[in-house]
């Protein structure tokens, strides 16, 4: 993680740039997590960003659902400084610089969402434990959607997803590049699973309405989970 910490501490300025040449149709990607959001304009909710970045999907979710009060969440610090600049200061946003593997939630919430981050979460355990605290935090009708990266269900699969991945990138940076900057990141700091089999976590720990709302053929996928209404 100290790794990882460091990666995205170095990078924050140029990240908008960045994630838009190396992650396939980003912004449908945030389009269709905020659109699935099931409340209104009018209505006051808490929303937590678990690894906000640079604070993209939360100025988009605060422009559609102004009433939002924020909680933003990253392990590193510019990249928060980066999200303030976007989201401003004020009582209805709020930023925490934290750790995955150590956090705990200190409120309850109406949803929380998280981009290309808990992945980072090293083993399967490790990602179970913190979808619990996840399913712990949200206030009744809470909703968890999780944007994120994916393994293929099968060797094959996987060479498929990453074979089409590269192809995304080769539109943007080099091949050298591709392959002795982005692909060696990849396998030294990202720890995906498999799609199917965090689906059946979900489930196993409770939520309900569990869903794959938008996913390519490349690495991405949005999970949709809600508790029963109180």
């Amino acid at each position: 993680m100290q790794n990882i910490r460091e990666h995205f501490e170095e990078e924050a300025h140029a990240f908008d740039r960045i994630i838009r040449c190396l992650i396939p149709y980003y912004p449908q990607m945030i389009e269709a997590l905020v659109a699935a959001l099931p409340f209104g304009q009018t209505t006051p909710i808490r929303v937590i960003d678990l690894g906000c970045g640079t604070g993209s999907i939360a100025r988009v979710i605060k422009d559609s659902l102004p009433l939002t009060t924020l909680t933003c969440v990253d392990v590193a610090e510019s990249m928060l400084v980066m999200a303030r600049e976007k989201l401003g200061s004020g009582p209805n946003v709020r930023y925490q610089l934290a750790n995955f593997e150590t956090y705990e939630f200190d409120a309850q919430y109406d949803a929380v969402v998280s981009s290309l981050a808990l992945h980072h979460l090293v083993t399967d355990g490790d990602k179970q434990v913190f979808h619990r605290k996840v399913y712990d935090s949200l206030a009744p009708g809470g909703v968890f959607y999780n944007a994120d990266v994916i393994l293929g269900s099968s060797d094959y699969l996987q060479e498929v997803y990453i074979h089409r991945w590269k192809w995304f990138m080769r539109q943007h940076v080099s091949e050298e590049e591709i392959e002795q900057k982005w692909m060696p990141k990849h396998y030294e700091e990202d720890r995906p699973a498999k799609l199917m089999e965090q689906l059946i976590w979900l489930q196993d720990i409770g939520f309900v309405e569990v869903d794959v709302l938008w996913k390519t053929t490349i690495l991405l996928f949005t999970v949709g989970a809600s508790l029963p209404w109180a």
